[in-house]
């Protein structure tokens, strides 16, 4: 069990198998990125403090929404809204202030943009590669089991990615991205580190949602 405390509020991670029985929040009907039309999400964004050892509030918020669901060259996919207040300061890994759209699809269990991009999967175990350059190679993989994640919004079961480099050498880089995401909810938390740092510069988490 472990209990991780980011300054003045808590986040609970107690990593269980799939198996293991918890008071989570209950699931909706079967729609693991939960992509329907109207659902609306927000997140907070966390800044980590090398003096305090903790994570503050940046003020930076990201309200997500399905607002269309559009037929592309014959494949439907969903319209997604973002839009980004409180980062006038550009904070490095926050997402810049204003409106983003983006077209996102559950191809198989596979969280997919209109570039083919794989955003998350829950079905496919295997290291997945991001993105490749001469110093390494940025992969991704699915975790094994389910962890409960306990944010403002509620307790989860989360299904777990993380994303890190791999250097030319063969080494692996100590800092990881994690994603957590829950069936019926979509994102309800992730990080975004340096390669070099294995502490996330910043911590976002799932504040409030409206899932139907």
């Amino acid at each position: 069990m472990k209990r991780i405390v980011f300054g003045f509020f808590a986040i609970i991670l107690l990593n269980a198998c799939s198996d293991t029985e918890s008071n989570s929040t209950p699931l909706p009907d079967a729609n693991f990125y939960a992509l329907t039309l109207g659902n609306s999400w927000v997140y907070k964004n966390y800044k980590y403090d090398p003096g305090s050892e903790t994570y503050q509030d940046t003020g930076v918020i990201d309200s997500v929404s399905v607002v269309g669901l559009e037929d592309i060259s014959g494949v439907k996919y969903f319209k997604m809204r973002r839009m980004t207040i409180g980062n006038e300061a550009g904070i490095t890994f926050c997402n810049p202030n204003g409106e983003h759209f983006e077209y996102v699809r559950d191809d198989n269990g596979n969280l997919t943009t209109i570039d083919g991009h794989v955003k998350f999967s829950h079905t496919d175990a295997s290291l997945r590669t991001i993105a490749a350059y001469e110093w390494g190679t940025i992969v991704e993989q699915l975790m094994e089991g389910t962890t409960e994640l306990s944010v403002t919004s509620g307790v989860f079961d989360c299904m777990k990615s993380e994303r890190y480099a791999i250097l030319s050498n063969g080494d692996i880089a100590p800092g990881v991205d994690s994603f957590y995401y829950a069936d019926g909810y979509g994102l309800i938390y992730d990080t975004s580190s340096t390669v070099t740092n294995e502490i996330p510069s910043i911590i976002r988490y799932l504040d409030s949602y409206n899932v139907q």
